[in-house]
């Protein structure tokens, strides 16, 4: 109960900062991706009592090959003014997504220190480096961060 518990509220505190910035996916969304992950691991290590590693690792390579496909629902790509330059959107997104699975995971198997420490990084990166981003000049021509759409 204390594993789901863990993996609902550290979902949640990086969903709260996903929902602050009004991205699509929310407190709902990583909330639940957190106790899914957790629930994933927990299942197994509950039907077989003594796991092997191998067979723990197995599930967590699944969950983390899943996500990546929520993960990319996450991510568009929409033109950007008249010059017809492309722009990728919602790779944080994504990204806080596989993090809050990860969360899950640990909590799900007990590492509730990893779990919390690994959350209040993420909230850091999230919260903190934006304005860090901002210090950073661009080059306006960058044609490495807005690749032009794939043909076809």
């Amino acid at each position: 109960m204390v594993r789901l518990v863990l993996a609902v509220f550290v979902g949640g505190l990086i969903g709260l900062d996903r929902e602050a910035r009004a991205k699509a996916g929310g407190l709902r969304t990583h909330m639940l991706v957190s106790l899914g992950a957790a629930m994933f691991v927990i299942i197994p290590l509950q039907i077989q009592a003594p796991m092997s590693i191998d067979a723990l690792s197995r599930v967590i390579q699944g969950v983390a090959t899943g996500i990546g496909f929520l993960g990319a629902g996450e991510i568009i790509q929409q033109s950007e003014g008249k010059q017809g330059r492309w722009k990728v959107k919602g790779l944080t997104s994504a990204a806080a997504i596989w993090l809050t699975a990860v969360l899950g995971m640990a909590a799900g198997c007990g590492l509730l220190p990893l779990c919390l420490i690994g959350t209040v990084l993420g909230l850091i990166i999230l919260g903190a480096t934006k304005r860090l981003e901002r210090l950073i000049p661009t080059e306006s021509g960058d044609q490495d961060r807005n690749p032009p759409p794939p043909s076809g």
